[in-house]
């Protein structure tokens, strides 16, 4: 079935396997089926709008609605809502029951929701069992570390996103099992990498793309297990050591001079047409120990799923994000997981089964409507609770209400988020210009950073050449983005780190650089191109348009072999 997306204009296809999956999860209820009709939306816009309800980086100070103690919290002072501390809004002095209220057949379900939505309290921060992590966001299991989000089990590492089971790594992007990393990029298993993507298994090197098993290599690309490399070239210890001096990789001038040169060296050499490792009959981008998927990025460990998102252990589902871990039969949800079963549009809900249009619910089963019920709740609508038999008389008369208002089927509104385009992850993947977002009714949010009360205030490009140049009192000055102009300051930890690993301080605003390391992906789009080499038909997420040789799997690794 051919569509054209209603929001861009895009063709875009409904398969026969989408429409088994919509009428395999299509809720029943009193031996009725209420079936999914095909979504509006092609499944970028689709991703577009379910990520503008996650604000992951944008942090504000208030104060805690329930014990009026200081608190940093994603939502602004400006939202409808309560917003509790962590302790608060898992305690006992509050009851998210005390919010229900009757549907209400002569209203739109949506307006009923939102009604609900707008006064339900919010938890300030996303976070669990972390220990001395009070500026992360959605990051769990971990110590002592400092601006980083959508983190599990790290250690020491600040202005991170999406590392995992990492320490002391600064500056780094979806990271796996890594160690004193700076400024790297969907890396594994990595100790003392610097300034390098798509890489597993490197040591002591700088500049890599695409390395497996590679210590004390400089500017390569496509190596495997060599050491003491220069641009590809093999050169004995002693000559690697006198030109890494020649490089000044401890200043920032040697840095963009190597960085500027690295980027023109990889342009010239072939490219992998997709990152797919150990998987089958999958496609999409950087996906591995998978099989039967269709349209994935960043995806591990899943089976029989479309249009999936940065997801892990998950299972048939579709057009999920950041959801996983594990999760089953979940549709049109964002940050779903941590054993969900059976969510239909559903947010910011974990621990959890059989929930249609919730969000911010947790250990709570058998939901419609509901949000930030959190302990063992069951049959509930709009947060009022029923018995078994009352909650599967009413369901079927509020999905037929909606039904017949055109509602159903359909993922919440935009104007539901509580959060600004720009203050989204959306934002990272689809940016939007002001103009842009406020057409579409999205928002936007003025950047507004207080200067910090600072004994200097200093332009980036004026901080010392080399961190032997920095002085402790550094930590005192506020730093101005040579880019944005934005301020920002360095902390102890971070200073610790440059010191160890010999780098000079950053010129750039965190969510500068941040910005960066997401601009190096390549898009989350499939284009068809032939191989160079073997004329091969092959799918890319390169587009035909851009200048670097792209070979398909076959010839790649026959080239790297």
């Amino acid at each position: 079935m051919q569509k054209v997306c209603s929001q861009c204009s895009a063709p875009f296809e409904v398969t026969e396997a989408d429409l088994a999956f919509y009428e395999r999860i299509s809720p029943g209820f009193g031996g009725k089926s209420f079936p999914l009709l095909p979504p509006t939306l092609c499944p970028d816009c689709r991703n577009m709008r379910r990520l503008a309800f996650r604000n992951e980086r944008c942090l504000y100070r208030r104060t805690c609605d329930l014990t009026g103690k200081p608190l940093l919290s994603i939502y602004n002072t400006d939202v409808s809502f309560p917003v509790y501390s962590y302790d608060a809004w898992w305690g006992d002095d509050w009851d998210a029951l005390s919010y229900g209220r009757e549907f209400d057949p002569a209203r739109p379900f949506f307006e009923q929701f939102e009604k609900l939505f707008r006064c339900v309290p919010r938890l300030g921060i996303v976070t669990g069992h972390n220990e001395n992590c009070d500026y992360c966001n959605y990051t769990n299991y971990s110590k002592s570390s400092y601006l980083c989000f959508g983190c599990h089990n790290v250690d020491h590492c600040f202005h991170n996103w999406r590392t995992h089971w990492c320490e002391h790594c600064v500056d780094c992007l979806q990271l796996n099992k890594c160690t004193l990393c700076y400024e790297c990029i969907d890396c594994d298993e990595c100790y003392n990498l610097r300034f390098s993507q798509d890489c597993s298994t490197c040591s002591d090197s700088s500049f890599l793309y695409d390395c497996k098993g590679c210590t004390h290599c400089v500017g390569c690309v496509g190596l495997r297990n060599r050491e003491y490399c220069l641009f590809n070239e093999q050169l004995d210890e002693q000559t690697y050591a006198q030109k890494m001096k020649q490089l000044q990789l401890h200043t920032p001038d040697g840095i963009e001079k190597t960085r500027m040169k690295f980027e023109e060296y990889k342009q010239g050499k072939p490219h992998r047409n997709l990152f797919i490792s150990n998987s089958e009959n999958v496609s999409g981008d950087h996906i591995c120990d998978s099989h039967n998927l269709h349209e994935c990025y960043h995806v591990k460990r899943a089976e029989d799923c479309s249009y999936l998102e940065s997801c892990e252990d998950i299972r048939d589902s579709m057009d999920s994000s950041f959801s996983g871990w594990p999760a089953e039969l979940v549709y049109e949800t964002m940050s779903a997981g941590v054993t969900c079963y059976n969510f239909l549009f559903c947010t910011a809900s974990w621990s959890c089964s059989n929930l249609i249009y919730c969000d911010n619910c947790h250990h709570s089963s058998d939901l419609f409507g509901c949000i930030g019920l959190r302990k063992k709740n069951r049959y509930c609508i709009l947060n009022k609770q029923y018995t078994k038999e009352g909650y599967e008389e009413l369901v079927p008369k509020v999905i037929a209400h909606m039904q017949s208002s055109g509602e159903w089927g359909q993922f919440f509104p935009q104007c539901l988020s509580p959060h600004a385009y720009n203050e989204t992850i959306a934002n990272g993947y689809y940016p939007l210009t002001e103009t842009e977002a406020n057409s579409r009714g999205w928002g936007w949010r003025e950047e507004t950073d207080e200067m910090p009360k600072m004994e200097k205030v200093i332009p980036g490009d004026s901080l010392p050449k080399t961190i032997d140049q920095t002085p402790d009192d550094v930590l005192n000055w506020a730093i101005l983005c040579r880019i944005s102009t934005r301020p920002f300051k360095i902390i102890k930890q971070e200073l610790e780190f440059y010191r160890q690993m010999q780098l000079p301080l950053p010129r750039l605003h965190p969510d500068e650089r941040y910005r960066r390391r997401m601009a190096c992906r390549n898009p989350r789009k499939l284009w068809q191109r032939k191989c160079p080499k073997c004329g091969k038909e092959m799918q890319t997420t390169y587009a035909p348009e851009r200048p670097e040789t792209v070979y398909c799997e076959a010839c790649y690794l026959s080239e790297v072999y």
